[in-house]
């Protein structure tokens, strides 16, 4: 399938898909979906029933099972309506706006909140980075890196490709200093250590749906990849750890795999500190209150809150807050006061 264009922006997506020869003669809703692979079959179905999908030179609403053309072209349109909201125990979360950090001619950083995706992917296409600021700029902004959609925190964004390209290669190859704040919740396979490392290898076991979870395998295994991460901890109290994670690589969900496997599932991380069945319960609006008394938080407990990187010839770092509702949770369940532990992580940071 290919893609003519795309185009975003805060309340509409939409999309312009070329049918090639290989695709004729396909059902339409057959065709759609091969792109919107995290779209059920029936979701599909209703936008095109809802007319909001065209195919040019055939005017009016179509049906799923409208056999395409050779040439043809398809447009897809996504109006922003209720597709992204994000709940906790029965209540709609206030989505913030992200924080500029640093801005000039050819770099955006941003302290972005939780729940806003880097860039449009699966469902969620305007709560995004790329597209906040395209909306603002009226032109192509670029993912330098990612952070998973919970995680919050310092985020590097490029205003042209030669940018994105420079500053891309100094995350490829390890070159960025990165430092994560984290909450967690200890178990019996915490050694109680100040500080320490995991080398654990990280991979996905399956595919489909539980690729999202991602398995340890031992640092001298052949399988998964080679991931390394240092811990320090910061404070204690009952059995909530506070801490700050160096990741040295650049794996996906690296951090809060090896808290895992070290006795420190973050607060929050309902595939970690749960299971992949919890995570598809909060997933599908389906969790109980069991769920969410034990997860505590609404997200998992995990902040980008600095960042060292070599910008045009000069090393640079950014630094981000604490965020909002990391504080209330601490001021609730935890004895430290809130300038005492940003003392502490100001030390912490001290290393980068």
């Amino acid at each position: 399938m290919a893609i003519l264009e795309r185009t975003f922006t805060k309340t509409k997506y939409q999309a312009k898909y070329y049918v090639e020869e290989t695709e004729a003669g396909k059902r339409l809703d057959q065709f759609l979906q091969k792109y919107l692979e995290s779209w059920s079959r029936q979701d599909v179905k209703k936008k095109i029933k809802e007319g909001d999908v065209q195919i040019l030179g055939r005017p009016g609403i179509h049906r799923p099972s409208t056999t395409l053309k050779y040439r043809e072209k398809v447009i897809l349109s996504v109006h922003k309506t209720t597709q992204e909201d994000e709940y906790w125990n029965g209540e709609l979360i206030k989505l913030e706006e992200p924080e500029i950090i640093f801005e000039d001619e050819d770099l955006i950083v941003i302290s972005k909140p939780p729940y806003m995706s880097t860039h449009p992917t699966g469902k969620h296409l305007f709560y995004c980075a790329t597209v906040h600021f395209e909306d603002i700029h009226k032109k192509t902004i670029h993912s330098i890196h990612r952070l998973d959609r919970e995680t919050s925190g310092v985020m590097l964004l490029a205003k042209n490709s030669k940018t994105s390209n420079l500053m891309s290669e100094e995350f490829i190859n390890d070159r960025v200093k990165k430092c994560y704040f984290f909450m967690a919740k200890k178990n019996e396979d915490f050694k109680g250590q100040s500080h320490f490392e995991a080398n654990e290898r990280l991979g996905a076991k399956e595919a489909g749906l539980k690729r999202v979870y991602i398995n340890n395998f031992p640092s001298e295994s052949h399988e998964g990849k080679h991931a390394h991460t240092k811990f320090q901890v910061l404070y204690e109290e009952n059995e909530y750890v506070l801490g700050i994670a160096f990741p040295q690589t650049g794996r996906q969900h690296q951090i809060r795999v090896h808290a895992m496997v070290h006795g420190l599932p973050l607060i929050g991380d309902k595939l970690y500190l749960g299971n992949f069945k919890m995570f598809q319960r909060f997933k599908d609006g389906l969790a109980s209150s069991e769920d969410h008394e034990q997860m505590q938080l609404a997200r998992h407990a995990l902040h980008a809150i600095a960042l060292s990187a070599n910008y045009k010839n000069e090393v640079v770092s950014f630094k981000s807050d604490i965020p909002k509702d990391f504080k209330k949770w601490i001021t609730t369940n935890l004895s430290i006061e809130l300038k005492e532990l940003e003392l502490l992580v100001e030390d912490a940071l001290l290393s980068i």
